[in-house]
């Protein structure tokens, strides 16, 4: 089907939709990632860390499209260890042993959350004092090298990116439409990295709150790597949740500072 056809039928701007709506969903673990690693830079290599971050994205979900064929093959088996575990409730077996490429990249990414999120969870708690601050023998240590981040971050984008991949080919098989939503959703992550990262940056509880749900990400990409499919709905039901009741905190946590500042005023 050509660009002008695809342009006048209706299924495609719905299937458009969808999507973009789809990898927005998806994009919400690689946007808080780029958040909490860039705020670990210098602050003048912050917002070029996140545009690069997601530049590479973007690049990165074209070329694996373009490449559609072979992604999709990902998920023909490698190997079998030839165990599974207890018969479900419908004679299923609760996980699978059967390992394809994209059980194996799922397995290395959900594991690679959650070395990163733990440690830096451990960071967090180890070195700030009493008042909150950051000791200073350890201020050196809390900042990473640009290159590193860079790295890191297309480790996951390449996680996030053949999921979102192999997810989006059920919905549809126009390649252009694909790349449109790809192009549309990384547009609008771009625009959300900067405001999303100073949000978490003044708001510490919420960088505790985040890494917690790159753990919980990390256990689900594991997960789904044994063949243990957990509802993604379930899941950013539970982070909608919790950031809806840290919200809560944060604004009380403000009107109490407001009236105390208002009470005694310097």
């Amino acid at each position: 089907m050509d660009i002008l056809a695809l342009l006048a039928d209706p299924a495609a701007w719905a299937a458009l939709v969808t999507l973009v709506t789809l990898e927005i969903v998806l994009g919400i673990d690689n946007l808080v990632f780029i958040a909490i690693l860039s705020n670990k830079l210098p602050e003048h290599q912050q917002d070029k860390a996140r545009r690069l971050g997601l530049a590479l994205a973007l690049i990165m979900r074209i070329g694996l499209l373009t490449l559609i064929g072979w992604i999709v093959t990902l998920q023909t088996p490698l190997f079998d260890l030839g165990i599974s575990g207890a018969p479900g409730p419908y004679g299923e077996p609760t996980f699978e042993t059967a390992f394809s490429g994209r059980d194996l990249i799922l397995l290395a990414g959900g594991l690679f959350l959650l070395w990163k999120a733990t440690k830096e969870i451990h960071h967090a708690i180890d070195t700030e004092n009493d008042s909150g601050e950051l000791l200073e023998k350890d201020k050196g240590v809390a900042q990473i090298a640009f290159g590193a981040a860079i790295a890191q971050i297309i480790a996951l984008d390449l996680v996030f990116s053949i999921d979102s991949i192999l997810t989006a080919v059920g919905m549809t098989d126009e390649v252009p439409i694909m790349i449109a939503a790809v192009v549309i959703t990384v547009g609008l992550m771009m625009v959300a990295a900067n405001p999303l990262s100073r949000f978490i940056e003044r708001n510490p509880t919420l960088v505790m709150l985040a890494l917690a749900f790159l753990v919980m990400i990390g256990l689900v990409l594991i997960a789904d790597g044994f063949g243990v499919h957990i509802p993604k709905g379930y899941v950013y039901a539970a982070m909608g949740f919790s950031a809806a009741v840290e919200t809560l905190n944060i604004v009380s946590r403000n009107r109490r500072a407001r009236a105390r500042a208002a009470a005694n005023p310097e």
